[in-house]
């Protein structure tokens, strides 16, 4: 197996076996994906203030906060929440973007947790598992998200 880059969380090799184990025991359930302009969402929180934490918990804005410029990674937080929302089926409104939350276990790999309206609107689409992937470069952040029942 190769090693992780340090850009990803996983190998490629690691990431195909994760899918193919979670699938094995479920069925797809929807796919997301979704791209962020990482100038423009940097300028659009300078503009708003409030749009923070309207659109990110308290633990997302603080580990971004921990960088020097956490306009990346949270375009990319928002990227992965929108693509949760693409994954559903849903569009926006469908619940608020906070409940949507990027967490990272201790090796620094994210995972997606939900709260609420979102967690219920999982539920009844019958997601029981989530797998995500986050990227980002100076200009541009990403996400894909896999729903998984």
């Amino acid at each position: 197996m190769s090693a992780p880059s340090s850009r990803y969380a996983c190998s490629v090799e690691e990431a195909a076996s994760v899918a193919g184990a979670a699938l094995a025991g479920g069925a797809l359930v929807g796919l997301g994906l979704d791209l962020v302009e990482v100038a423009r969402f940097a300028a659009a929180l300078a503009r708003y203030p409030k749009m923070g934490e309207r659109l990110f918990t308290p633990a997302e804005r603080g580990y971004a906060g921990g960088f020097a410029d956490p306009a990346p990674s949270l375009a990319a937080r928002f990227a992965a929440k929108e693509a949760v929302m693409k994954a559903l089926g849903v569009g926006l409104g469908a619940f608020a973007f906070p409940e949507v939350e990027v967490e990272r276990h201790a090796s620094g790999q994210p995972y997606i947790s939900l709260h609420g309206s979102a967690e219920d609107l999982a539920s009844r689409r019958g997601v029981r598992q989530w797998l995500v992937s986050l990227t980002h470069t100076e200009t541009t952040a990403a996400a894909v998200v896999v729903a998984i029942s």
